[in-house]
């Protein structure tokens, strides 16, 4: 019986002290895909002896505040277009750790089916941070309803728009409200993540989207010293396996992307 008592006191040790060494990080998403693709890999970390604790974010902003300051370890919400604004503009020094899927980019209408029944003067909206606002125009002038100056890139903004045959109305907004506000609209240029939450189905409700060649993959993102962190590591690694590949393709149907 003492033996016993005695092995069993040792294997409760050895499980106390294995849980003990397990890494716990803190992941800052956006609620879809995200979040759902964090809570995916989340089974797979937890047998490395890495705790993943997912918070929800609704904006753009946060997530790489609380990672600059410290206040979590990484995110899992932007495009490196984004995080480079961001850090030009913020002064922070935050570093990819590996990329994981895109999102193509669409515009959306609850009142005309095809970009070309836009009437004079139509109600537009598009995100209102530099990279997305940027985004939409692209695909705006992509698809014909607009010509931005010469040069003008990710980082277009609305005074650069040269040709307006229609004479848009195109204003900035939160990129969070803009599925809100779609109806009270004529066009919404909304990112997919914002789509997906909203119930759209950017593959068949996107009266025109980005192709899956789209560059603006959406990365996995701590501080520039945590870069090398062996759970962090495990963690872009377990976001970029075979399984998370399916998972993508069969849950999201072509609106989310992998990129690996």
């Amino acid at each position: 019986m003492k033996k016993l008592l005695t092995a069993l006191a040792a294997a409760a040790a050895l499980t106390s002290a294995a849980a003990q060494a397990a890494d716990s990080i803190s992941v800052a998403a956006t609620a879809v895909p995200h979040a759902e693709i964090l809570e995916f890999v989340k089974p797979a970390l937890a047998k490395e002896g890495v705790d993943l604790k997912i918070k929800v974010f609704t904006d753009y902003v946060q997530p790489n505040v609380q990672v600059a300051e410290g206040r979590l370890d990484a995110n899992f919400f932007q495009h490196q277009p984004y995080l480079n604004e961001f850090n030009a503009s913020r002064g922070t020094q935050l570093v990819s750790i590996g990329g994981v899927h895109v999102e193509p980019f669409g515009a959306y209408s609850s009142k005309i089916k095809k970009l070309d029944e836009l009437s004079q003067g139509a109600q537009v909206v598009i995100p209102n941070d530099a990279t997305n606002g940027g985004r939409a125009l692209l695909l705006l002038q992509k698809a014909g309803v607009i010509k931005l100056k010469d040069g003008a890139g990710i980082t277009a903004t609305v005074k650069d728009i040269a040709e307006n045959p229609k004479n848009i109305k195109v204003r900035e907004l939160e990129a969070a409200t803009l599925p809100r506000v779609l109806d009270q609209v004529d066009l919404a240029l909304i990112n997919t993540n914002y789509a997906l939450e909203a119930g759209l189905k950017p593959t068949q409700d996107a009266l025109v989207i980005e192709g899956s060649d789209s560059p603006y993959v959406n990365i996995l993102v701590a501080q520039a010293e945590q870069k090398d962190n062996a759970a962090l590591q495990k963690l872009a690694k377990a976001l970029q396996t075979p399984e998370v590949k399916k998972f993508i393709e069969d849950k999201y149907q072509g609106a989310v992307v992998p990129a690996f």
